[in-house]
Parts: structure tokens; sequence; C-alpha cells
């Protein structure tokens, strides 16, 4: 294409403004209760439905510049999805806080109805996760996501008490059978989703946003990936989402012997939040600069063996960071 691809974002940004309708969103009572706390209204969402962007890695690695993007935490949630843990304290601990509301609202949530002299602020709570050690038994309780990416991409809970290793799956048949369209990852269980789900299994992570991806081997050798995300926060989540599932193919493509080919990324809600509208707007302001290169150890052969060492990212030039606020919406 003529234009820089991060274009294509910043394109879909203008469709959301332009086009996009706007809806309530829905948040659990006690998150009502904080915005109401805060003197705050919560914010809305203006979405449009149905598009579709794409990366070529041969052409750079897509970390968007038109604002500073956390490489850093990008890489090391990654991480911790491809280890299969559903503990924040792994990114707590690296001062990584994507996660923190979700694990703290299932807490409080308990608090509120049981022990309310046990409730912490989300500040307190975090701060205990980072003092306590890994093997505590509150770390453990209460530290736990339950059900989020990591596990249903590397321990899916199966009927019969197996743990799948869908990744795993793939990523042997792209060595032994690279042609079979049959290579996809799905995070998608009703069985943990609100009302769906089965006695007990219901928690506070809302129904999985990046809901399934697929590998394809090209006859030249090259390897692809497209993400299906049917719920997509175009601020603050999608540069993350870009990043992260190109870094993911970059990987697995090295372990496999095949050449990274496209990123393709095709969205259901893609939306931007109402208290996001002056970021984006000043985003939209910004001239992109060249994609950065990612450098990853080429010793490593196994999707286990990434350690956060391996990676190296190299020139990469950005506008500053936009700062915006996330909003925890649903819970069951």
């Amino acid at each position: 294409m003529d234009k820089h691809p991060e274009y294509q974002y910043l394109d879909l940004a203008q469709d959301i403004l332009d086009h996009g309708s706007d809806k309530k969103l829905f948040f659990t009572p006690e998150v009502l209760e904080e915005y109401k706390k805060k003197g705050e209204e919560p914010p809305f969402i203006r979405s449009i439905f149905g598009r579709q962007i794409r990366f070529d890695l041969s052409q750079g690695f897509p970390l968007l510049t038109t604002k500073k993007t956390f490489f850093r935490g990008i890489l090391v949630e990654l991480l911790w999805f491809l280890s299969g843990s559903t503990n924040i304290k792994p990114l707590v601990d690296q001062k990584v806080h994507i996660w923190d509301e979700w694990a703290w609202k299932r807490y409080h949530k308990h608090c509120l109805a049981n022990t309310p002299a046990d409730d912490l602020t989300q500040e307190q709570f975090i701060e205990k996760l980072k003092e306590l050690p890994a093997d505590d038994e509150w770390v453990k309780k209460w530290g736990d996501l339950v059900m989020v990416y990591g596990k249903m991409w590397r321990r899916w809970p199966a009927s019969d008490g197996r743990e799948i290793d869908q990744l795993g799956w793939c990523i042997k048949g792209l060595k032994d059978k690279p042609y079979r369209k049959s290579y996809v990852v799905s995070a998608w269980n009703p069985d943990f989703i609100y009302a769906m789900a089965s006695k007990g299994n219901a928690n506070e992570v809302p129904p999985f946003c990046h809901t399934t991806f697929q590998f394809q081997a090209t006859a030249d050798g090259r390897l692809n990936l497209g993400l299906y995300q049917r719920s997509a926060d175009l601020f603050l989540g999608v540069p993350f989402n870009i990043a992260s599932y190109a870094m993911l193919l970059l990987m697995v493509s090295q372990i496999t012997g095949l050449a990274p080919g496209e990123f393709v990324h095709t969205f259901g809600d893609v939306h931007l939040y109402s208290n996001h509208f002056d970021q984006i707007k000043e985003q939209l302001s910004r001239k992109p600069f060249p994609f950065p290169a990612l450098k990853i150890n080429p010793e490593i052969k196994n999707i286990d063996d990434f350690k956060f060492e391996d990676f190296e990212l190299q020139n990469y030039e950005s506008h500053p960071a936009i700062k915006a606020e996330i909003a925890n919406i649903g819970g069951f």
C-alpha cells in the first residue's frame, strides 16, 4: 500500500467518530458505585461493526507510532499468556497492571457480600499481592482470574478432565503438516461465560474479546495469522492487540521455520469510549513514523523457552503517550 500501514488504524478511528452509533454500557452495581463516589457519569461507547486491517510483517513490526505504546507491558502480558497462568501476581511483580481491576473486583464483591471489614481499595489490594509470596494462599485465591486467555490457549478444560494445549497442537501441526486449515485457537468457552456458565464457573472477567485466531501457511513458506476480535476498545486495547498478535506470529514463525507473513485483524464491534474522544482526536492529528523492528533471539526453538531478555525493540520512534482511563465493564 502507498500509505503508511498505521493509517489503517487512524482511518478506523475516524470511521467510528464519523459513522458510529452511541450505545450504553453494562456496569455491575459495584463499579457504578465507584463512579458515584467519584461524582462521575459512566462512559458510553460509539461503535461500528465488521472491519478489517492487515500488516505485512516483512515491512516492520506494527507497534503504533502516533502515540508511545507500552511495549514492555505487551511483551510481559504475552509471555504470561503463553505460560498458561491465570494469576496476576507475575504481572504485578513486573509492574504491569493491565489486569489489576478484574482481580480486585472479584475480591471487592466477595467482601461486600461476606466480610466487609476485610475489604481493600484496589491500590491496597495490589500492594498486598505485591508484598506476599506467590505461594501464599491469599495470593493463590485472590490473584487468580480463574479463566483468562493463557488458560484457554494452553490448558483448555476438556470434558474428560484433560487440559488441552491448543497452541501447542497448532505448532506441532505447522511443523508436520503445514498446509492444513484447522490450526485454530479458540478462547470462547460458554461454560465460563455469565449466565451460560456451569455452576461455580461464572467469574468477573468478561467474555474474551479476542475470541479466535488461526494460522495459515502459504505454498511459498510464509505463515499468516488471523484474529477475530468480537469487541475492540480501539484507543486503549487495539494497539496492544495488534502488537501482541504480531509478536506471537513472529515467535511461531521462528519455531516452525516458516517466514512471517501477514497479521490480519478482523473486528466485530469496534468502538471508542466517550471518555477517549479527545485523546483519539489528538492522535489523529499526528503523522506516523516508520515502524520499528523486533529482534528475537534466534536460538529459541520452543514456545515455552522464550524469556523477556530474548526480545529487542529496535528503532522505535513515536509521538508522546496519551493517557486515558480504562472502563471496567461487565461482570456477573
